[in-house]
């Protein structure tokens, strides 16, 4: 009997080692000429012995036993021309690196128009960040982008995020060059607004589980966008449909905070498509609670009518309404007169109603080329009450305003994408044009407990200090453009020259009333021209180094009303971008490091609060940015960057002391780091750390400071069930007490209390814990 079992378990092990001979692994990571991991290539292994397949993962990698033989692998996929390699049983196989060159970039498979851009001035974020963390604010989505963007809060939640970046306070996006963002290429930065100029306020009916992926482009160096994109573009792309029939989230947090998340996506042939609601509240921290109310619907139906066409309807409806306790002084907190999370007018906050329907087309030519229309309409209604000075300005009453919106908004933009072959070089030219128009409704009202007569109870009507506006302006953009990149040297050296024209017309008719009556009215046209230029090389055909250049020109338009109260101010102040620097991507390390410098023709800021406009310009900043991320194990990485301004002053100024005039209200460094746990045995986290230094608030003083910040976030996700995921998050691990949104200027706190100028805040949320569960029914698709 032993000598059976011996003689059997010797077989075993021999035909193990036989079988070892027989096969061996096929490994390796399939990238582009400038060492892009390329995902979802199909690999097919033809041998005498048959055929196999495999595909490559999101990271670009694949790996499959072969037999031990003569083999051919071809490499393929959408717009890939097949990639062949021959190997023989004495070659290796392990771990090699086979390079591909896209026909039409990847970005073009969406029925979304987004921008064909270089690597590395085009970063990614994919639905993995938004899907595992449970989001409850606007701010915590773009602080997850960790793209040297500094977000804050300026009314506890409820307001649009205040927005700084290289050097430039964008107040809510729209001023100071300004930075793009647009929701499957709607944009959010509303211009003209009642609130500032391209106000982002339209954030607040984004869902964060509808995201798939975020692109993010550094600077205007893309043809495709125009108006406020001279500090780059945040392109945020939504799914088309779900991977479950059915999703519900449920979490419950911090200061009665609770969300919900419910889909439904239904499997259909040809028919990707969700229906998904999601409601929130929560009082936050404040004294005065916040009430915050939020509720969301939206919708995509996408029709594929054929392998090569496909259309697509969206909508988006949302409504939030909110009670602020605003900036508060922070010398009352310091004295002990107020709390950190205090408030002086009890009436602040606001209320939004919008809704936004759009239809896409999509069509691939067996040429390789691409076709793509979009068009939507938006309407919103937005009210906001604020109270920045208190009683400075009207120290009976109070300096309680309402700003008013209302707003129908259309777009269009069409898009044509065509590879060809130029003298042996491989190209792809992109032509484009774009529409947008606004009908606006916009005031300034003084207010009392929200009600609109301020301005007309005793004393005030020949105030001067007490301001009325009116104004109903329509705003129009056409815009074309044209791209072409073309590669040499197999791919090794891409060249891309860009060329945009904007035109924009400003039709207002309004009043100002402040001790006396002022008209409003008349129109006034713009033009920019917009040029663009890439190069990228990569100098090694095994060292995955390359070495990159951008310039772009990028543009902001000033406020409709201050054009007409001042026509001969500029309309359109330009930015003009220039980076350069280099990457290095290999499969478990990756990093960018690039300088900068941007020259700003103007800073031009409408004030909303008082009516008036300021002209400060022109400017320079410049400095270093760099982003880096180590695979540390399977399924662990760590990600780090930074965004370094060296300076950013205003050209030809001076200050008292004989130094350049600085540009205040932004901070000149921005770092984040992080580690991720992805996908391990259904464990998903993140440990986060975001920081900004402190900087100036006055181009005089320098003693004049905000103070920085070091924030700590933790999100956990572990799927417990093929249905049930238990998710944890934490924002602000550490407590850190801190403050975001930070300006200097005079209040006066009460009634008899003396004027001051002083530093105003809006406190940073403490240790704010989530927990929540997320149910998925239905078959995975």
């Amino acid at each position: 009997m032993k000598r059976v079992f011996g003689s059997l378990l010797l077989t075993f092990f021999c035909g193990l080692i036989l079988q070892a001979q027989q096969t061996r692994m096929l490994s390796g990571v399939v990238v582009t000429p400038q060492f892009e991991l390329v995902p979802n290539v199909s690999v097919k292994v033809t041998g005498a012995n048959g055929t196999a397949a495999t595909v490559t993962d999101g990271e670009g990698r694949f790996s499959i036993i072969v037999s031990n033989e003569a083999l051919t692998v071809t490499f393929s996929g959408k717009n890939i021309p097949a990639v062949n390699r021959v190997f023989f049983p004495t070659d290796r196989t392990n771990d090699i690196q086979v390079g591909i060159k896209y026909l039409v970039p990847p970005l073009t498979e969406s029925v979304t128009i987004q921008a064909e851009s270089l690597t590395p001035q085009l970063e990614f974020r994919n639905e993995s960040v938004y899907k595992n963390t449970l989001f409850s604010r606007d701010d915590q989505l773009v602080q997850s982008l960790n793209a040297g963007i500094n977000a804050g809060q300026h009314e506890g939640g409820g307001k649009s995020l205040e927005i700084r970046r290289y050097g430039f306070n964008l107040d809510h996006g729209g001023v100071n060059g300004g930075v793009k963002i647009l929701v499957d290429n709607v944009q959010q930065n509303q211009g003209t607004q009642g609130h500032g100029q391209g106000y982002l306020g339209g954030l607040k009916s984004l869902t964060p589980e509808l995201v798939q992926d975020v692109s993010i482009i550094n600077g205007p160096f893309s043809a495709a966008y125009g108006d406020f994109s001279g500090l780059g573009v945040v392109h945020i792309k939504l799914r088309e449909s779900l991977p479950d029939v059915f999703t519900a989230r449920l979490q419950g947090g911090s200061f009665n905070t609770v969300r919900g998340f419910f889909a439904y996506s239904p499997s259909r042939k040809k028919i990707d498509s969700y229906f998904a609601y999601e409601p929130s509240y929560t009082d936050g921290p404040f004294d005065n609670p916040l009430k915050y109310r939020r509720d969301n619907f939206t919708s995509n139906v996408t029709y594929k009518l054929s392998e090569h066409r496909a259309v697509g309807f969206r909508t988006n409806f949302g409504r939030n309404e909110f009670t602020s306790s605003g900036q508060i002084p922070l010398d009352l907190v310091s004295s002990g007169d107020l709390s950190r999370f205090g408030f002086i007018d009890p009436e602040n906050g606001g209320k939004v109603q919008l809704g936004t329907g759009a239809v896409y087309f999509r069509n691939e030519f067996a040429s390789g080329s691409t076709f793509k229309a979009d068009g939507f309409i938006a309407r919103s209604l937005f009210d906001l009450y604020s109270n920045f000075t208190f009683f400075a300005l009207d120290p009976v009453f109070g300096d309680e305003i309402q700003q008013h919106d209302s707003r129908l908004q259309e777009g269009a933009n069409l898009q044509y994408l065509h590879p060809f072959v130029f003298s042996g070089f491989s190209s792809l030219l992109t032509v484009g044009a774009n529409f947008h128009a606004n009908q606006i409704n916009a005031g300034l009202y003084p207010t009392v407990a929200r009600n609109p007569n301020r301005k007309f109870l005793a004393g005030n009507l020949d105030n001067p200090d007490v301001l009325l506006t009116s104004a109903h302006a329509d705003v129009n953009n056409y815009a074309a453009y044209a791209e072409n990149e073309i590669a040499f040297f197999n791919g090794r050296l891409r060249v891309a020259t860009g060329l945009r024209f904007d035109r924009f017309t400003f039709d207002v008719n309004g009043f100002e009333l402040s001790d006396a009556r002022r008209d409003l009215s008349g129109r006034e046209s713009a033009q920019k021209f917009q040029p663009k230029l890439s190069v990228a090389v990569s100098p090694f055909g095994t060292f995955p180094l390359t070495l990159y250049a951008n310039y772009g020109r990028g543009i902001s338009t000033q406020d409709a009303r201050g054009i007409i109260r001042a026509p001969d101010s500029p309309k359109i102040s330009t930015t003009d971008f220039y980076q350069t620097g280099g990457s290095y991507n290999s499969s478990r390390f990756s990093a960018v490091l690039s300088g900068f410098l941007l020259d700003r023709s103007n800073e031009q800021v409408y004030i909303p609060d008082d009516g008036s406009i300021e002209l400060a310009g022109p400017t320079r900043s410049y400095g270093l940015e760099s982003r880096a991320s180590v695979k540390i194990a399977r399924g662990l990485s760590f990600n780090a960057g930074f965004t370094h301004v060296l300076k950013a002053f205003y050209r030809g100024q001076f200050s008292a002391d004989g130094g350049r005039l600085i540009v205040d209200s932004s901070p000149h460094l921005t770092a984040n780091a992080g580690l991720v746990f992805a996908d391990l045995r259904g464990f998903n986290a993140s440990l986060n750390w975001r920081h900004i230094s402190s900087y100036r608030l006055d181009g005089d003083d320098r003693a004049i400071r905000a103070a920085g910040n070091d924030v700590v976030d933790l999100a956990v996700t572990k799927r417990l069930k093929k249905w049930l995921d238990v998710n944890f998050a934490v924002d602000n691990l550490l407590n850190k007490n801190y403050y975001e949104t930070q300006n200097y200027f005079e209040s006066r706190a009460c009634q008899t209390c003396g004027l001051v100028t002083r530093i105003h805040a809006t406190p940073g949320y403490p240790f704010t814990a989530s927990a929540g569960l997320t149910f998925h029914f239905g078959a995975e698709k």
